[in-house]
């Protein structure tokens, strides 16, 4: 038997499972994290906490490349959040799935 939040569940990902996969809206979320580490990468080396990555920073790297990498990590952080987001979406749904199909079996065997 399934819950009632399982079965709400089941009902919403049957209808808009390949809609979600391409969903921009975890794709946001992935991103803000990836530009909130790469501010927090910023603030560590202006700020001058770690004096080492700050000398290697001023020496021989361009800002923009530093930018484009903050820019790189964020796009690969949406990337991967949306992806696993979907993933442990669909792996619920599939063992709802399984349970559902393994009831069914138990009611046909029953006499």
């Amino acid at each position: 038997m399934l819950e009632n939040d399982d079965a709400l569940f089941f009902e919403y990902w049957t209808a808009n499972r390949l809609k979600n996969k391409r969903s921009s809206r975890p794709f946001l979320k992935g991103l803000s994290v990836g530009f909130a580490i790469g501010i927090g990468i910023l603030g560590v080396i202006y700020l001058g906490w770690y004096q080492r990555a700050d000398m290697q920073v001023s020496s021989s790297l361009s800002p923009f490349l530093f930018l484009f990498a903050i820019m790189g990590l964020s796009v690969f952080m949406a990337f991967t959040y949306r992806n696993y987001q979907w993933e442990m979406k669909e792996q619920r749904y599939l063992s709802i799935l399984a349970r559902k199909k393994r009831d069914e079996l138990k009611k046909e065997m029953q006499p």
